[in-house]
């Protein structure tokens, strides 16, 4: 990787890091990687900000294989880019797709997911030794858990930049915290990233989707909000 896109991603991810102490000497940092745009933004970013970050740190991707059949040979593609930007990938063997939508027949299967791969990645990490635990959300994603807690829970929430867990012993760190989906997306198809399809039949059918779409409606009629 060169020099200006060392900077161009040290930019995304400089200011959160600093602002809220997500790296220290001497972690080790699992990386939730899923295959999408954000987590192989993350993953890209990260191991370019070590390589000249004052806190030196090691990273670990992980991914948890939700089971999906149409999935498993894209897996590989996950490994070679993980290699590509010499970090180790562990694949987690899971049958969260099949308790969620055969076992369980959720009717909103999105909570129970998250849940599941949370668990799982969580108890990954542990047991790798990583006290870190690096997820891909940005900015937009704060935005609207912030209104999905508003309008479905009736409180006033949303996710920490930086959140320790008791039960499992390890941090949840969000370097994205600054950064838009646009500006992801932009990284994305710059570096041309190997993102993989979802194969979730929830895919663009939730209360995020109705979020996301409301934060495009506020943008356009209220400019300034």
């Amino acid at each position: 990787m060169d020099i200006r896109a060392l900077n161009e991603f040290s930019g995304i991810i400089r200011r959160a890091v600093d602002d809220y102490g997500m790296i220290n000497e001497g972690d080790r940092v699992a990386v939730g990687v899923s295959g999408g745009k954000d987590s192989l933004c993350l993953l890209k970013a990260l191991s370019a900000y070590r390589v000249f970050s004052p806190e030196k740190f090691e990273l670990t991707a992980i991914t948890v294989d939700m089971g999906y059949e149409e999935c498993r040979e894209r897996l590989q593609k996950l490994t070679e880019f993980c290699k590509s930007v010499d970090v180790p990938h562990v694949i987690i063997p899971s049958q969260i797709a099949e308790i969620v939508f055969s076992v369980r027949k959720e009717p909103n299967p999105c909570s129970l997911c998250a849940k599941l791969r949370r668990g799982a990645l969580n108890s990954a990490a542990k047991d790798l030794g990583c006290n870190k635990v690096a997820l891909g959300h940005h900015a937009d994603d704060v935005l609207e858990t912030f209104f999905l807690s508003l309008f479905y829970e009736g409180r006033l929430s949303t996710f920490m930049p930086s959140t320790y867990l008791d039960k499992t012993d390890v941090t949840v760190i969000r370097p994205f915290y600054y950064s838009s989906e646009a500006d992801i997306n932009g990284v994305a198809n710059r570096y041309s990233l190997p993102v993989l399809h979802n194969p979730c039949p929830a895919n663009h059918h939730t209360a995020r989707e109705q979020m996301k779409d409301l934060m495009k409606s506020v943008c356009r009629d209220i400019p300034f909000a």
